[in-house]
């Protein structure tokens, strides 16, 4: 699985799914789909009203040549609001600047109001930000919570038992909503 390897090389190891949990939700899951070109390496899942990005590589010598936003402009033409996980901007790796950037420049929004925070198979917590896009004029952040807890149950979380031991994105302990303040 070379797709696998060159995925593994590019994504901290802690944001990895088993080779097997993502080889059998691409063989089981109807909703889960691999895509592969020369140029880049995508895993989602398509469901009924919206699409999770789950893994998105531009190959190195691509970047910024416009595929990812070609790759992305194709997945909005489904007129599906489209959600995915981002790491935290941190100032001494400009890859996560970068990241968070090129999704900002293609029309995703931060979730702000969403707290994302899982734990790594040592039991070392992380933060990730959730960044959605929607052919709607606006999506309350109550209802990405509401899909991005579908992809953790559907997909995070698939035979997780099996190939960790436990589940790995429980949405009610991982998913947090900020309140908003009180305007008064």
């Amino acid at each position: 699985m070379e797709w696998y390897e060159r995925l593994n090389e590019y994504f901290p190891e802690h944001e990895m799914k088993d080779p097997r949990q993502l080889q059998a939700l691409i063989e089981d899951k109807d909703v889960y789909h691999k895509e592969e070109t020369d140029e880049y390496i995508l895993l989602y899942a398509e469901f009924p009203t919206f699409i999770f990005i789950d893994y998105f590589l531009i190959k190195p010598e691509r970047r910024g040549k416009g595929v990812g936003s070609k790759v992305l402009n194709q997945l909005k033409q489904k007129g599906k609001d489209i959600i995915l996980e981002v790491e935290p901007i941190d100032r001494d790796d400009e890859d996560t600047l970068r990241r968070a950037n090129f999704y900002t420049k293609n029309g995703f929004a931060k979730a702000d109001r969403i707290l994302y925070e899982r734990e790594d198979q040592s039991g070392e917590p992380y933060e990730m930000k959730i960044y959605y896009w929607t052919p709607k004029e606006t999506l309350p952040q109550e209802v990405v919570l509401e899909k991005m807890a579908k992809a953790c149950r559907e997909i995070h979380n698939f035979r997780s038992q099996r190939y960790y031991g436990r589940v790995v994105a429980d949405p009610d302990e991982v998913l947090n909503l900020k309140r908003r303040p009180d305007l008064s």
